[in-house]
């Protein structure tokens, strides 16, 4: 699945669950806001290379952080395929970080692992 395709699913997602989205914000894949709370988001599609693109996102995610403040969230929006190379992040690293994983099926269904 390209990355267009992964952002178009979240983002259907995301407003099926009440948020405002919008895109390419300050550089940023997908801003979301809903009742006070922020979800920066960062995607990647399949690629040739997922582990080292996943590791690019994160970095991408932490450079953001300057941003994060008390309900801010930030999330690593992924294909099925690379769910395996996002979770190489220790769910304890992600956490204290507030980082959220999503992952993208090919029917649009989205898993949620670390709670918004």
């Amino acid at each position: 699945m390209r990355e267009p395709e992964v952002v178009s699913h979240f983002i259907r997602w995301l407003e099926e669950e009440g948020w405002s989205c919008r895109q390419e914000v300050d550089g940023c894949d997908i801003v979301a806001e809903r009742g006070g709370a922020i979800l920066y988001a960062e995607a990647k599609g399949d690629t040739k290379a997922p582990g080292l693109d996943v590791d690019t996102l994160y970095g991408q995610l932490l450079r953001r952080s300057s941003r994060v403040e008390g309900s801010t969230t930030l999330g690593v929006v992924v294909p099925v395929s690379a769910r395996a190379k996002a979770l190489r992040v220790s769910a304890e690293i992600r956490s204290r970080l507030g980082i959220v994983v999503f992952v993208v099926a090919e029917d649009g269904a989205i898993e949620e692992i670390g709670g918004l």
